[in-house]
């Protein structure tokens, strides 16, 4: 039986204050723990149904984890979905570095707020074999329960780090950024190098002007009436082109 005192600090890490300072977060769901174990998360704790245990006792032997088991109203306590399944577990949030110079293909985000959409992003650049984003210190929390829901595991294979990205850009002014921007030149026009870093914007505000004066334009023709495309959308189709058309 979990403890008022568990159950006070589980709930605490939806909180970005309380994050920070354990420096852990949650994660749930019968699919996305699974694949954070294997993907090398550092499992703190993990609480679980009884079925849960049983049907992943091999997984928990290989790495070594045990959980603890509890029953569905104490996960409801301790769950931020609205639906809890099957299993919550508690993640150590990794540290990385945040000068290191930009390598191979990364992503830089400027001031994207929505939770849902910065998990999607980090999940697109998974798909796509980048390893490290760059989020503005504006940006959403990465280790909001939403954002992590939303990478769907991505959070455990892609590095990602809280930066100034001005700074970022006038220190490495050898490796190109390309900004997503409706006013830019057209992709399907555009030779992309191995190495460079692809920015992209909110979906209300776009690039900032500074950030957008340090990067080449481009943007994805439009061939309809939408007003634009959702921030991880566009992401998508220009890594896409830039992976197919080195």
């Amino acid at each position: 039986m979990l403890s008022k005192a568990q159950i006070k600090f589980i709930q605490s890490l939806q909180r970005n204050k309380f994050r920070s300072e354990y420096q852990q977060y949650i994660a749930e769901g019968a699919k996305i723990v699974p694949e954070l174990i294997q993907a090398g998360a550092k499992i703190v704790q993990l609480y679980a149904l009884p079925e849960w245990i049983t049907q992943n006792s091999l997984l928990l032997e290989q790495h070594h984890l045990v959980a603890e088991t509890i029953n569905t109203n104490e996960l409801a306590k301790i769950s931020a979905l609205a639906a809890p399944n099957q299993v919550l577990a508690v993640i150590a949030i990794p540290q990385y570095e945040t000068n290191i110079a930009p390598e191979g293909l990364s992503i830089a985000l400027d001031a994207i707020r929505d939770p849902g959409n910065l998990g999607t992003l980090v999940r697109t650049a998974d798909w796509f074999g980048v390893k490290r984003v760059y989020c503005s210190t504006d940006c959403v929390d990465l280790y909001n329960p939403k954002t992590v829901q939303s990478t769907m595991g991505s959070i455990a294979r892609v590095e990602v780090v809280y930066t100034n990205l001005e700074v970022l850009f006038v220190s490495h002014p050898r490796v190109p950024v390309f900004a997503a921007d409706m006013q830019g030149k057209s992709l399907y026009e555009t030779k992309m190098p191995d190495n460079g870093i692809l920015l992209i914007g909110s979906e209300s505000h776009g690039v900032s002007p500074v950030l957008l004066s340090l990067s080449q334009p481009i943007t994805i023709p439009r061939f309809g009436d939408a007003e634009s495309l959702n921030a991880a959308i566009a992401a998508s189709i220009v890594l896409a082109w830039w992976r197919g058309n080195p």
